[in-house]
């Protein structure tokens, strides 16, 4: 069972290359971020030609989130229940027995800002939902563009993506270490324990062809499932597509 997260930025833009890549990937599930497009133009019935249904929740130009999979998707979740926010950035279902969260975590502009702590009062809701949720699902798979790489094995100069840096900062690293205490871990390193493997590069400065690039999209996986995580990684060759996203697909596979 493959479960992967990709933020497209853009479905419109972007749907041939999902298409594509579930196509040769073929996961059984995949959290989508940042679709940018309102419910109502969600490609639905194109993904269903692939054998695949969609459960989704958008807004036009900006945040949008969604869960494919192969199955269908039951007791769906939109939003972090008892946390008002017009921003669509949160999708919760659950697939074949596991449970699903899709995070499109806010990116929060600067050290210091509103954004910033608006932020981290997203993360603090976020913290208390998943404690909430891991009770009543022990087969738990968080995942999405957490716009925080978890230490400086991520980043490709930690130099400039210190503790005062936004999506490095002290604060934000604590707050996704929070979430693993509750009893999450990792895929990823799991089965990888070297750095310099990214999920997002930037646009400017060429930062793919320079591999200038952060670890940001994660999939976590409850304890129950930690013996079941027989592989994770990253797959960085839809970044090498013509007009790709930013981010690249990670995922982790369940036996």
């Amino acid at each position: 069972m493959k479960i992967a997260s990709w933020n497209v930025n853009s479905l419109n833009v972007r749907l041939p290359h999902l298409q594509q890549w579930l196509g040769s990937f073929a996961p059984a599930v995949v959290g989508l971020q940042e679709t940018k497009l309102e419910d109502d133009r969600f490609p639905d019935t194109a993904l269903a030609e692939l054998g695949y249904r969609s459960v989704f929740s958008g807004q036009k130009t900006y945040n949008g989130v969604a869960i494919v999979s192969r199955s269908p998707a039951t007791d769906v979740q939109i939003g972090i229940p008892g946390f008002v926010d017009e921003q669509q950035r949160v999708i919760a279902a659950t697939v074949d027995g596991v449970r699903i969260i899709n995070l499109y975590v806010v990116n929060g502009q600067d050290v210091g800002t509103d954004k910033y702590a608006y932020k981290l009062r997203w993360l603090e809701a976020v913290h208390g939902w998943i404690a909430s949720e891991l009770q009543a699902h022990p087969a738990l798979v968080v995942l999405g563009d957490f716009n925080i790489a978890p230490d400086d094995r991520d980043v490709h100069d930690p130099e400039v993506w210190n503790d005062q840096h936004i999506l490095t900062s002290t604060a934000e690293r604590a707050a996704l270490q929070g979430l693993l205490d509750l009893g999450l871990h990792d895929a990823f390193r799991l089965h990888h324990e070297e750095g310099g493997i990214f999920s997002w590069w930037d646009y400017r400065q060429a930062g793919f062809r320079r591999d200038m690039g952060l670890r940001i999209d994660l999939t976590l996986i409850s304890d129950a499932l930690k013996t079941r995580c027989v592989d994770a990684g990253i797959d960085r060759e839809p970044r090498t597509w013509e007009r790709p996203s930013d981010h690249t697909p990670a995922w982790v596979q369940l036996r």
